[in-house]
């Protein structure tokens, strides 16, 4: 049974944080909610990888079945260039020097995406997609000891792809996958944006290793919807989708599908609480939703964690009925407006939540990748009224 939204005082917050006292003064809130501030948290944060002078930036992770191994992609640059590889046997604790790779992930042109696929006779893969024209795919059959080359899935191409993977119940090993393009890339038109944002889906029926001709699922040009993050009801009946909104004209937005991905709900705003960028969700033991996301308000908005590696806690009907949520979390402060929090974010059998993303965590520094490990019994207890 999911848990109730406390309801919290939007005027202060717990004042001991990890042993040091806060005063009233320093208790926030952002988007009309408590805001719980893990920057200073050093105890929670565990370095991923870091390279003076080197970019390195947008991982994603996969939690393995043994519920202790996770794995870790990201480009050596802004978005592209070579992807790096990590393992990491203990949940996030410590992690491995970076792993061989194929030779085609060197030439990666985009944000590398990871995730878990299993066909209809129970085969377990791991596949990797690095997008633009075309977007590709490299495959690994043993828990990613090994790899394949990145090969085309298709003649078309995509940002961010595919930043969500999601089995579908239309049989088994099928799975849905989500990304968007604004013109350049979808198919080799010249390279040239078109003004307008669309939104695509594809399907695979074989457990991942073949993808169907992308369906457009959304496309305008008044909002640009974009960075697909999907999660399913705590019922698992309908599929919901949080949407970037790349103009910055409104607020994040949400979609929903009850038939599978067939049809989609019309595109609405979400509560400034949830406007931001990439967002990432897991269920954690209690039903709640903890949600990472770079925090990006409207234009003309204010936020005092804007810019910065942000969560959100709330349930799936607080998203579903339009309210706020319970609370916001900052878990780093990143010193560079606007570039950190592609997250990776898994959950662990006991409950800890490991969230992984890159930012500029120190002052004019290139970004890094650092891991923040958290419960949510932890954070309830820093949001509680004094």
């Amino acid at each position: 049974m999911m848990r109730a939204p406390l309801a919290f005082p939007l005027a202060c917050l717990m004042a001991n944080l990890f042993g040091t006292q806060a005063s009233a003064q320093e208790a926030t809130t952002v988007a009309g909610l408590p805001l719980v501030d893990l920057d200073k948290a050093t105890d929670r944060q565990v370095l991923v990888d870091r390279q003076p002078g080197q970019y390195l930036g947008h991982p994603t992770t996969l939690l393995l079945e043994d519920g202790k191994t996770i794995l870790c992609v990201y480009p050596k640059g802004h978005g592209k260039g070579p992807i790096q590889y990590k393992r990491s046997p203990d949940g996030g604790k410590t992690w491995s020097d970076r792993l061989p790779t194929p030779k085609s992930w060197e030439t990666s042109k985009e944000t590398p995406t990871i995730h878990r696929v299993i066909d209809a006779a129970g085969k377990k893969r791991i596949i990797l997609f690095s997008g633009l024209h075309p977007i590709r795919m490299s495959v690994s059959e043993d828990d990613g000891a090994t790899w394949s080359e990145l090969k085309p899935i298709g003649p078309w191409g995509g940002i961010v792809a595919m930043g969500s993977v999601f089995p579908i119940k239309t049989g088994p090993g099928h799975y849905m996958a989500m990304f968007h393009d604004d013109g350049r890339f979808f198919a080799p038109t010249g390279g040239k944006a078109q003004g307008k944002f669309t939104l695509y889906s594809t399907t695979s029926t074989d457990g991942g290793l073949t993808w169907a001709e992308p369906s457009t699922v959304q496309s305008a040009s008044d909002v640009h919807l974009c960075e697909p993050g999907a999660l399913r009801s705590p019922d698992g009946k309908e599929i919901c989708v949080l949407l970037r909104e790349n103009r910055r004209a409104s607020h994040s937005h949400v979609i929903f599908s009850r038939d599978e991905g067939k049809t989609w709900t019309q595109p609405r705003e979400l509560p400034p609480s949830l406007t931001g960028d990439r967002h990432t969700a897991v269920y954690a033991p209690d039903g709640r939703l903890f949600i990472s996301f770079r925090d990006v308000p409207r234009r003309g908005e204010k936020s005092a964690s804007e810019g910065d590696w942000v969560a959100w806690v709330g349930t799936y009907e607080d998203i579903s009925k339009n309210r706020p949520g319970q609370y916001r979390v900052r878990l780093k402060d990143n010193h560079n407006r606007g570039d950190c929090a592609y997250p990776g974010v898994e959950i662990l059998p006991d409950g800890t939540i490991v969230t992984t993303t890159y930012g500029h965590w120190t002052p004019k520094e290139q970004p890094y990748i650092l891991s923040v490990r958290l419960k949510l019994e932890d954070l309830d207890r820093l949001a509680s009224p004094r």
